[in-house]
């Protein structure tokens, strides 16, 4: 059976894109870990990678043993970190992932109270494989589907459409979905699957859109919004304050929008660390109060 080593070096390969990036960041000869690599498949009796000049191409069999192998190299550096650090103390290094804002305030009075953590928020939209990506924490709009992880759920947020006064004078306020055809909207991304082509209907159904600027960061979304540069599908939590002051309006607020569920989540391990625990145990009741101090939506 193949070693919790040999497994990581299988995984560091993967992850590096070539044998010759993971021999230098594991520090060993590249023929060495070319060596390792082959005894793998031969000990396991199937091809994990095809090699070429350029790139490495994972096999059926090498897809499903790299998400196995990251698994237990993250669970043995736990079980080392959890023999090594028995008191109890939060310490290490705790990387959190989020979208820009809600977690701001926290961090730094975190980072202030358990000096013996270190800190790195990782601003993304995107649902991170907090294993495979070494990810402790994060904050998560939306459903939450894997069954490896602990979900604490913080609140639900609605997106809606939003615009500046002067685009919607220039361009004229949409009053049914279809109308979206004839705007410029300002679109996220589709998880890993690119450029949104829809927005969700509060009927179940999905409006087409198009546009020209399309980001996977909400900050840059919401910005282009205020400039005037078209119609945006955002968060209630990151425009509300906008919305009060006048510096965007929401439109379709009958039609157009999705509730999403808000969560903070990390692995399902048996051994929690106090980093992550501590961190948890403060971010939910903090994130609950800011939430609920959110003024209610404008009716449509």
């Amino acid at each position: 059976m193949p070693s919790s080593e040999r497994l990581g070096e299988f995984a560091a390969v993967v992850q590096a894109g070539s044998i010759s990036a993971a021999a230098r960041a594991l520090e060993l000869p590249r023929a060495t870990l070319s060596r390792r690599i082959t005894a793998l498949e031969a000990e396991l009796g199937v091809r994990l990678l095809h090699r070429s000049t350029r790139r490495l191409v994972l096999t059926d069999a090498g897809r499903e043993l790299d998400q196995w192998a990251r698994r237990i190299v993250a669970d043995c550096e736990a079980a080392w970190r959890s023999v090594q650090r028995l008191d109890d103390t939060p310490r290490g290094l705790l990387r959190i992932s989020a979208t820009a804002g809600p977690l701001d305030d926290l961090l730094l009075e975190f980072v202030t109270d358990f000096p013996e953590v270190q800190v790195e928020l990782r601003t993304t939209n995107r649902h991170v494989d907090l294993i495979g990506e070494g990810v402790d924490v994060a904050l998560r709009f939306g459903p939450v589907t894997d069954p490896g992880l602990i979900v604490r759920r913080i609140a639900s947020s609605r997106r809606l459409v939003v615009g500046s006064s002067a685009y919607l004078r220039a361009h004229g306020v949409p009053t049914t979905p279809a109308d979206l055809a004839d705007h410029a909207c300002i679109r996220g991304f589709a998880g890993d699957l690119g450029p949104q082509r829809t927005w969700p209907q509060l009927d179940g159904g999905e409006v087409e859109v198009s546009g020209p600027l399309a980001a996977d960061q909400m900050h840059l979304a919401r910005r282009a919004a205020r400039a005037g540069l078209g119609l945006a599908f955002l968060p209630w939590i990151a425009i509300h304050r906008d919305v009060h002051d006048g510096r965007l309006t929401p439109v379709l607020l009958d039609s157009v929008g999705i509730d999403h569920p808000v969560s903070l989540v990390f692995a399902d391990r048996e051994y929690i660390e106090p980093k992550v625990r501590v961190f948890v145990d403060r971010a939910v009741p903090a994130l609950k109060s800011a939430f609920g101090t959110m003024p209610p939506l404008p009716r449509g």
